[in-house]
């Protein structure tokens, strides 16, 4: 590998990937060098955007020397075939989330990465954010004890945006993508699964409340943990605003996040963006972190991604990671869907 990391485009159906080659563009030691996407006009545009050279068909991509690692952005339903792929050319890949909508395609790509013995990486963006990544060292610490509770919230109000409500979005294709809790909920699935570990159980509530566009609008998962801790995963894809994003319970002390999804950054209110109550105490003991907007966490996740590549860090999320957080999900739908408790492994 040369000093500059070059990377590829493999679909830019996923908008994420577009502030990955913003961010990308200012950095000295890396450059996004060609695309190719099966929506031929979407792909051609975004390659003249950034100055990419585009390739007319994925093995041209996949066959370019001057290619360390591929960013693949297709649709849900087509990372595994695009994933493994990569992995077979002998490129590194870096996965915009979720994995995969089944636990077959999750394990084939992680068959294909060691067989192929390439690097890869989940791109979740809460795990590049300098108050998660704090958060997770609280609790590492023992800064609450034990912890008896957690509950998570991570939403959008895209279902109430008429402009991308709308037919032919691939993300409210239950072919493409599921629904809206496996678009948006493994956001926070994952973030449950790095800070308690793989969970045991789950009981769940999702479906259509306000809206009809997408499979599923809002849902909330009750997962059970390893030592007992409960964990509530609120997901809402009709929320306009909100301040509390993380509320952390324990036997020692509380902690409480702000700033941690799209409605509790959008209106950017006056709170402490993490703060810690420890038994004994007067006050709450604020951390200081400048106002961060949520979408500033999307271009993030390009610094530790080409670090990764370049062998100078760890991987955000290993295809392990990637595949416990698909069981979660998949598990949430499961109980919903039977109106029983679900146990792991499904």
């Amino acid at each position: 590998m040369t000093a500059t990391t070059r990377l590829g485009i493999i679909s830019f159906a996923h908008a994420h990937v577009r502030s990955y080659c913003r961010a990308i563009a200012e950095f000295d030691d890396a450059d996004v060098v060609a695309a190719w996407d099966y929506d031929i006009k979407r792909g051609k545009s975004a390659a003249a955007e950034f100055g990419l050279a585009w390739e007319p068909s994925l093995p041209r991509l996949l066959a370019r020397a001057d290619i360390d690692a591929v960013f693949v952005a297709s649709p849900t339903n087509r990372h595994a075939e695009h994933a493994i792929a990569a992995a077979e050319a002998g490129k590194g890949v870096l996965l915009q989330k979720p994995m995969a909508l089944t636990l077959a395609d999750c394990d084939a790509i992680i068959s294909a990465v060691k067989r192929r013995g390439v690097k890869f990486s989940m791109c979740y963006q809460m795990r590049a954010d300098p108050i998660n990544q704090k958060l997770k060292a609280l609790l590492a610490a023992g800064a609450v004890g034990n912890i008896a509770a957690v509950r998570r919230r991570h939403a959008i109000p895209a279902l109430l945006n008429a402009d991308w409500a709308v037919a032919g979005n691939w993300h409210i294709d239950p072919a493409q993508n599921m629904g809206m809790f496996m678009d948006d909920a493994s956001h926070a699935a994952d973030w449950f699964y790095w800070m308690l570990g793989k969970p045991v159980s789950v009981s769940a509530e999702i479906d259509n409340i306000v809206t009809s566009a997408a499979p599923d609008d809002n849902g909330i998962a009750i997962y059970r943990f390893a030592k007992g801790e409960l964990g509530i995963l609120f997901n809402s894809s009709t929320q306009l605003a909100a301040e509390a994003t993380t509320e952390i319970y324990g036997d020692a002390g509380t902690i409480h996040q702000n700033y941690g999804d799209a409605p509790s950054t959008r209106l950017a209110p006056e709170a402490t963006p993490l703060k810690l109550f420890r038994a004994g105490a007067d006050d709450w003991q604020r951390f200081d972190f400048p106002f961060v907007p949520h979408s500033a966490r999307i271009p993030a996740v390009a610094r530790p991604a080409v670090d990764y590549i370049k062998g100078a860090g760890p991987p955000l999320a290993t295809a392990e990671d990637g595949r416990a957080c698909i069981e979660m999900i998949l598990g949430a739908y499961q109980s919903a869907r039977e109106g029983r408790r679900v146990y792991f492994p499904l």
